[in-house]
């Protein structure tokens, strides 16, 4: 896998809109919380119910955030990112 840009989300910190402004054209956006992952297609109607799960504690876009795409994975579940090395 090839990576075009890598971003230090302790540098560069992400909030609500801005997460929202990436997520808003994605065609899919899987959020891994523990063992589970929710899945979304980011629509209007869906945007606070995506930055509920999306935004960790701090208001902040949670880590590892992963453009594959238009297909958006955040935070970590084991096999959410097998899907992405299979």
């Amino acid at each position: 896998m090839k990576i075009d840009e890598i971003v230090d989300a302790r540098k560069n910190v992400i909030k609500a809109d801005g997460a929202w402004d990436l997520f808003k054209k994605a065609a899919t956006l899987h959020v891994g919380r523990g063992k589970k992952t929710v899945l979304f297609t980011p629509d209007a109607e869906s945007k606070e119910d995506i930055l509920k799960v999306a935004l960790g504690r701090t208001g902040n876009l949670r880590a590892p955030a992963l453009r594959v795409g238009k297909i958006w994975y955040v935070g970590y579940n084991d096999d959410m990112y097998k899907e992405l090395t299979e």
